[in-house]
């Protein structure tokens, strides 16, 4: 059984797509072994609960210094023994420690077509600001792996999302997480778990087919 483990900061919708897909074996042979979060008030919390999975806390204002709490979070996330960490909206920068144990068995989504409008700053809402107010017509989300840059990992899938006239927002937000973040993030995970993640000849990787 493939184990993953999700990090959290808030809602949890791109976790919950996770769980769906596993009930629904759009994800098969894995499992959701636990959910952390970085603030005791995160919803992501209460969906792992209904759901059954373990879950744990690892906040900063709880330790005296960041690196304590890098530490605690390694430990916990060994502490589940996962073959792979997605990040699920989880808004704390992962120290470059947890990349090093971890190398190409971190994930993260982001709600942009990068490289564009991604990168410090570039999180949340404020993504499909910067794309409405830049102009653009095409949009979307983007799966990859975590390096010790933000946003700079290598891609694995990306999914496009046309803007329409009259987007807020609020509105291109949840089109985004509709028609791509939910689709590709379970794509991923499920590919990852049955070795389907390949590179080409220039040293790019993509999703296999299944057969």
């Amino acid at each position: 059984m493939f184990k993953i483990v999700t990090l959290v900061s808030g809602g949890g919708t791109n976790m919950q797509a996770i769980i769906d897909a596993i009930k629904t074996e759009r994800i098969t042979d894995t499992a959701l072994v636990g959910v952390i979060a970085s603030n005791h008030e995160a919803y992501a919390l209460e969906r792992a609960h209904l759901a059954g999975i373990p879950t744990a806390v690892v906040c900063r204002k709880d330790f005296d210094t960041k690196e304590e709490r890098d530490d605690a979070l390694i430990k916990t996330i060994k502490g589940f023994e996962p073959d792979l960490i997605v990040l699920a909206g989880y808004l704390t920068i992962i120290p470059e420690k947890l990349v090093t144990l971890y190398p190409n068995k971190i994930i993260n989504i982001h709600p942009s077509l990068i490289p564009s409008f991604c990168g410090d700053g570039f999180y949340g809402l404020k993504v499909h600001e910067k794309v409405l107010e830049r102009g653009v017509k095409v949009t979307g989300a983007t799966v990859h792996f975590v390096d010790t840059g933000t946003d700079t990992g290598p891609i694995i899938m990306q999914k496009a999302v046309k803007i329409l006239p009259g987007d807020t927002p609020e509105v291109l937000q949840k089109r985004v997480m509709e028609e791509a973040e939910w689709r590709i993030l379970p794509e991923v995970v499920n590919a990852l778990a049955h070795g389907r993640v390949k590179k080409n000849s220039y040293g790019n990787y993509y999703v296999e087919k299944e057969d």
